[in-house]
């Protein structure tokens, strides 16, 4: 597995974090932790690339303790982009505030999104996904899948 370190060019206390790490089958876990807002959506949204040839992502939102609406928008390109490139985008693990602002605008609207647990992990995103939407097999139509943490198998 190989680490791929994002980090704001000149972070501030409340900057973001963003580590991803290629996983078996070629998803790409995307660690995130910190404030996605816009003064740090470049890094969320250089993390999330897929020109890279990985479009199967897996954004680890268990240490992100505040998004606005940037970090929602830059979600739904990624989301957009994954798919245009036969993908897709998982969010898991989002915090309760995270959550929040995930529902407000109805992101998780077609997905079992819970809050983080405390013993989430997405270090293998084999075990994080549960079945159906978030496996890939949605419709075209799906907003950014959510999920659950710990759950069933990506296939």
């Amino acid at each position: 597995m190989a680490d791929t370190q994002f980090t704001d060019p000149a972070p501030e206390p409340a900057g973001l974090s963003a580590t991803a790490t290629l996983a078996d089958g070629g998803v790409r876990v995307v660690t995130l932790a910190g404030e996605i807002d816009h003064h740090t959506g470049d890094t969320l949204r250089h993390a999330l690339d897929a020109t890279d040839g990985t479009s199967r992502i897996v954004a680890d939102l268990g240490q992100v303790t505040f998004m606005d609406s940037s970090g929602t928008n830059i979600l739904l390109t990624a989301h957009r982009d994954t798919a245009s490139a036969g993908g897709w985008l998982r969010l898991a693990a989002p915090t309760p505030t995270v959550l929040r602002t995930l529902q407000l605008v109805g992101i998780d609207e077609s997905s079992n999104a819970t809050p983080r647990s405390p013993t989430h992990s997405t270090t293998d995103p084999t075990t994080t996904a549960p079945a159906g939407k978030a496996a890939g097999r949605g419709t075209s139509s799906d907003h950014v899948a959510m999920v659950a943490s710990p759950a069933m198998p990506m296939t």
